[in-house]
């Protein structure tokens, strides 16, 4: 990582004085450009300069600027949504349309219908004029009030509907596809001379942004999937040998299945995309749940849908946003607990759990509604001070800006090194390595609850 990584772009000088009439909040000061949030709390995270000395890393602080980019009067907004569905999407797009109408003065706000088809003439998808009263109680509802899709669009089509509506400035909510297509838009406009800015908002139920804390709607997720959980272990424990498998979102990463169980400590097998598992022999899946079966006469197991991929023979083909299409572990995992311990004529009872649409398209609790309401004010105050081709988010609890090609560059992932998953561990009581082959050897056994 190098400064020049995290440096945002603007469009030109702000010379509008803003709207925001805040100087009479104690305390309250505009944002200045030169005021920045530490990358990393390590201070010898920083690169050295030509003197010698450690600059640390830094961020763009989010906030208001005294002075803006765009003349609210003659601005015209335009908000889409991409991608699969999350809790607090219609938070965002609520907090988007009452902050440019009530705090900056902005009246025309259009949305986006369908994705980036949205914008392709082809599809027939009309503008939605976004009105304070059209959005006043859609953050009571899941899903996304102006649709989604999955799939590339032509950018150059993107970019001519954007001049043709006199669009100055694109919101684009979605995940790490929708910011690659967000970071395309942004280049192709630059290209072309344009003065539009795009700003991002991060969303992903699996929390799998690169250098941002946390997104929206990841919260209300593993808070949702927890009753499940409890649910599923009573099933287990309902049954002599019970096997109950509940598997949760997370295709490449598996915080919503750490996160879930950590939250719901009755779980005794996590299994994510960061750590491969074997399931035979003295130290695979299979043997380690007949150890627990033989001692207490039930399991639970979570696993996140992007486990244990290595184990299908079956060649992996993508969807319609260039994302890898997944075989179903959970399926996977029923049949071959199943199959195993028919050989070894041992009776289970196996409850199969997929509660995946049902936790994606609910509303967001209060801590993520909370969440979106900020995300989409710190948006906002981006965009009408020019800024562009970034995302905002948060990290080191403040909210910030960070290039959108910066976050892009690869996808977060458990550190299975770090205090979280070692407190998964800890309060599972599951093996350190489910691999023969490993170096590593179990010190802990499947936990005894």
């Amino acid at each position: 990582m190098k400064p020049e990584d995290l440096i945002t772009e603007t469009l030109g000088p702000r010379t509008i004085l803003s709207p925001l009439a805040l100087e009479h909040l104690s305390g309250f000061h505009f944002i200045d450009d030169s005021e920045r949030i530490l990358f990393n709390t390590v201070y010898n995270e920083g690169v050295a300069n030509g003197n010698g000395w450690k600059n640390p890393l830094s961020m763009e602080m989010a906030g208001p600027r005294e002075k803006i980019y765009f003349d609210p009067s003659k601005t015209t907004a335009a908000i889409v949504t991409c991608g699969g569905l999350c809790p607090g999407i219609n938070n965002v797009i609520r907090s988007l349309v009452m902050t440019l109408h009530y705090r900056y003065g902005v009246r025309r706000i259009l949305g986006v219908q369908y994705g980036y088809q949205g914008f392709i003439a082809k599809y027939k998808h009309p503008f939605v004029e976004m009105t304070p009263s059209l959005v006043s109680d859609i953050h009571q509802f899941g899903g996304t009030i102006l649709g989604s899709s999955r799939g590339a669009q032509d950018t150059g089509q993107i970019v001519d509907c954007l001049e043709r509506n006199g669009i100055n400035i694109l919101f684009t909510i979605g995940g790490d596809g929708t910011l690659r297509g967000a970071n395309g838009i942004a280049e192709e406009i630059k290209r072309r001379g344009l003065k539009i800015a795009v700003v991002g908002i991060p969303k992903t139920i699996d929390n799998d942004i690169n250098h941002i804390e946390k997104t929206f709607g990841f919260e209300t997720s593993f808070t949702i999937a927890s009753p499940i959980i409890r649910d599923a272990h009573n099933e287990a424990q309902g049954a002599y040998n019970g096997v109950a498998i509940v598997k949760l979102m997370g295709r490449d990463s598996g915080f919503i299945a750490a996160n879930a169980a950590l939250a719901m400590p009755e779980v005794n097998l996590v299994l994510v995309p960061e750590i491969e598992f074997d399931l035979y022999g003295k130290d695979g899946l299979l043997e380690i749940i007949r150890r627990r079966l033989e001692r207490k006469h039930h399991i639970l197991i979570v696993v996140a849908e992007g486990a244990g991929q290595s184990h299908f023979q079956r060649k992996r083909e993508k969807d319609a946003s260039g994302n890898m299409i997944y075989n179903d572990i959970g399926i996977f995992l029923k049949n071959e607990i199943r199959k195993y311990f028919d050989e070894i004529k041992l009776g289970v009872v196996i409850k199969y759990i997929d509660p995946s649409y049902i936790i994606r398209s609910a509303p967001a609790n209060p801590s993520d509604s909370i969440f979106c309401n900020k995300l989409g004010i710190s948006a906002v105050h981006a965009a009408m001070a020019g800024k562009t081709n970034l995302v905002v988010g948060r990290r080191n609890n403040a909210f910030i800006h960070l290039p959108i090609e910066t976050v892009v560059q690869e996808r977060k992932k458990i550190d299975v090194e770090s205090d979280t998953w070692i407190n998964l561990l800890e309060t599972t009581g599951q093996p350190i390595s489910m691999k023969n082959s490993s170096k590593v050897r179990a010190r802990s056994r499947v936990s005894d609850r």
